[in-house]
Parts: structure tokens; C-alpha cells; sequence
């Protein structure tokens, strides 16, 4: 049972990077399809990385463990700064809408890369990574519809901005990331 406890409490803790990230992405003013998509293609990435962890073996994960949040925490920050350009180069041209989906599986990526340490270990708690899996790639969905409506909503109110907020906040959820505040 505490194994199940401690399976959740994981589960939220790196899904709570995709609520952030999502939150962001709600900003730029997506319809219900694309937040649906974004929502399963972050809970899909977040689902498939423990599996690719625990496939690459414990060995690596002490030399790759520590740096899988600095690698996510770059990814996020440049693409957060990417986003702020994009709305700075173009200005007044409102909500951007869905995002490409190169740059969608770009920042699933970077939100669940953490994903891998967690492969690690649960190869050595022995936990049925199916399981695990299904587990954060559920929440990680749930988390997500939650930070684009939260984004949405917020977006709607400071549409000029938005696509400037949503790169800060992505840019925030890599700091975050790198220092451990989330994740």
C-alpha cells in the first residue's frame, strides 16, 4: 500500500511541471481539440519515459540522473525564450493558436526528461512500471486539461501578453526544474 502512496505522490510531483507548462501554453488562446492533444501528448511522454529509463538500465542513472533536470530545465528555458521572441518579432498579431507539433513534443520532452531518474528507481523499488506508468500518464493528462483551462482563462484577460507570459512561464518551470522546486 505505501508503495501505491508513494507511486501517486511521484505521480503529481512530476506531473505538477506539465500543469505549469501547460498553463503556459493555455495563454496563447487554444481551442478544445488542441488542448486535448496537448494533454495526451504530455501525459503520453510523461507515461513513456519511466518505461525508457527503466529500459536504459540503472548503470547510466548515476551519471545521467542529475543531469536529466538540467537538460529538461534548458530545453524549457529556451523554448520559454523562443516563445517571448516570437511574440516580440510579430507584435499585435494576437493568439498565436494551436502549436506546432514539433514544438508541443519539444516541450513534452523537456517537462517529462525528469521521468528518466524516475525509471531508475523504480526499477530498483520494483514497482510494476506498467502500473507506474498508466499512473503518471493519467495524472500528467489531468494536470494538463487543468493548466490549459487555467491558461485560457487567464489568457483571455491578457491576451496582448500572452504569448510573452506563456514563454516567462515556461521559462520559470525550467528554473524551478533546475533548482528543484518542482519535479
Amino acid at each position: 500500500m505505501s508503495g501505491l502512496v508513494g507511486l501517486l505522490l511521484v505521480s503529481v510531483s512530476v506531473g505538477l511541471s506539465n500543469f505549469a507548462g501547460s498553463i503556459g501554453i493555455g495563454l496563447t488562446g487554444i481551442d478544445g481539440p488542441t488542448r486535448l492533444k496537448v494533454g495526451v501528448v504530455f501525459g503520453l511522454f510523461e507515461a513513456l519515459m519511466p518505461i525508457v529509463g527503466l529500459l536504459i538500465g540503472q548503470a547510466v542513472a548515476g551519471y545521467f540522473g542529475h543531469l536529466a533536470k538540467y537538460v529538461g530545465s534548458a530545453i524549457l528555458i529556451l523554448t520559454g525564450a523562443y516563445t517571448i521572441w516570437q511574440g516580440r518579432r510579430v507584435p499585435d498579431k494576437g493568439p498565436e493558436g494551436p502549436p506546432d507539433n514539433r514544438r508541443l513534443i519539444v516541450t513534452a520532452i523537456a517537462l517529462s526528461i525528469d521521468n528518466l531518474a524516475v525509471g531508475f528507481a523504480l526499477a530498483v523499488y520494483r514497482i510494476n512500471i506498467v502500473l507506474a506508468a498508466a499512473t503518471m500518464g493519467v495524472i500528467s493528462v489531468a494536470l494538463s486539461l487543468v493548466g490549459l483551462e487555467l491558461g485560457s482563462r487567464l489568457g483571455s484577460r491578457i491576451e496582448e501578453w500572452s504569448e510573452e507570459l506563456g514563454g516567462a512561464v515556461l521559462i520559470l518551470v525550467g528554473i524551478a526544474l533546475a533548482v528543484g522546486l518542482i519535479g
